[in-house]
């Protein structure tokens, strides 16, 4: 688990295919790696990673086919730069919310503007995740815990500070920038066990409807 507080910006430094899926070596910046042992998680730009060897200022894990499909990872490249997080322990600060390191989906940058020393994003996610965000809630774009401003369909706003803007990958993206995204654990298990037993059948079609809240206590019909 994390926080979706950045800790360092890395850069991948090799990849390698090995055995139908990809290897990868992450330069670690400024990331504490005396404190990492080996098989420790590490987010990498929101996506959690298992070390399988250790060097004083880099790391190397093992990526599947899985992760590749459905993260920006399967788009990396030597040289580009990505956030990295250490996962919590019981005294790490809680500066941000609850994250998994289990991407949901791949947004877009859509527009990007100053607005005094900070900068407003408008990121579109895909259609499958749009409904667990939330105005004034949290989201995790490319492991950094940030608060949403405003949304309007798949389409969201954030606001980015001069801090965030330097210690992260978002300083430098751009219009048609691809992130990843991972929306409120709450959201996700909310929906879950709002299906309640229907939730058992193959036939169940997944969302949260207004039959489907009624069923659950939430109001009456009229």
């Amino acid at each position: 688990m994390f926080t979706g507080i950045i800790l360092a910006i890395g850069q991948v430094s090799a990849i390698t295919p090995k055995e139908g899926d990809v290897r990868l070596k992450i330069q670690t910046g400024k990331l504490p790696m005396s404190a990492v042992q080996l098989g420790d998680s590490i987010a990498v730009n929101g996506v959690c990673l298992t070390a399988v060897e250790l060097g004083t200022d880099y790391f190397i894990a093992d990526v599947s086919n899985e992760t590749l499909s459905r993260t920006t990872l399967n788009e990396a490249k030597t040289g580009s730069p990505v956030n990295l997080e250490l996962a919590l322990t019981p005294s790490t600060r809680m500066g941000g919310h609850i994250v998994s390191g289990h991407v949901d989906g791949i947004g877009t940058i859509l527009d990007k503007k100053s607005d005094g020393r900070s900068w407003r994003f408008r990121v579109e996610a895909p259609n499958t995740i749009a409904k667990y965000i939330a105005e004034k809630g949290s989201i995790c774009i490319d492991g950094i815990s940030l608060t949403v401003n405003e949304v309007e369909g798949a389409v969201f706003g954030i606001n980015i500070v001069p801090h965030t803007l330097k210690e992260t990958t978002l300083g430098t993206s751009h219009i048609g920038t691809k992130v990843n995204l991972e929306v409120d654990l709450l959201a996700r298990y909310m929906e879950r066990l709002l299906q309640g037993g229907s939730a058992e059948s193959s036939e169940y079609t997944g969302g949260v409807t207004e039959q489907l809240l009624i069923n659950s206590g939430f109001f009456k019909h009229q």
